[in-house]
């Protein structure tokens, strides 16, 4: 098929990403993780749906949703690398879906774990992390 036919998948059909989360032992160091340690390599779903659980006004920074993670799942600790890479995912999923017109209560809420100093934040064009500064600030965060 020609490259420039294909559609290009959207942020949010992403999401819908059907690989499964797995807890392996560590074979190496790597990313702050050590050899033999019970790691969770997280799916998208359970990263958003995590997050899609965090109450109004509450906040975590991403060390910590990476800790519930882990323990949640019966690991020691959480993939790092996939975890940032499913937090962007969440994040500009959610940007779209309030591009598109969603109700508030249908977007996954990241600004509950995403601040600016988020390195997340910094792969986000300048409108998706100004709408995310503007979606704490409404809840006081």
């Amino acid at each position: 098929m020609n490259p420039v036919a294909r559609a290009r998948r959207t942020w949010t059909d992403r999401l819908s990403d059907a690989t499964p989360s797995v807890v392996k032992r560590m074979p190496r160091d790597f990313g702050g993780l050590r050899k033999g340690e019970l790691v969770l390599v997280p799916s998208v779903r359970i990263v958003d749906d995590f997050i899609r659980s965090i109450p109004a006004r509450d906040r975590m920074s991403v060390a910590e949703l990476r800790q519930a993670l882990a323990r949640r799942h019966g690991a020691e600790v959480t993939c790092p690398v996939y975890t940032g890479y499913h937090l962007r995912m969440a994040a500009e999923a959610a940007c779209e879906a309030y591009r598109a017109g969603a109700e508030p209560q249908a977007i996954t809420p990241v600004w509950r774990v995403l601040d600016a100093r988020a390195p997340t934040v910094a792969k986000l064009s300048r409108a998706n992390a100004a709408f995310l500064a503007k979606r704490r600030a409404s809840e006081g965060l």
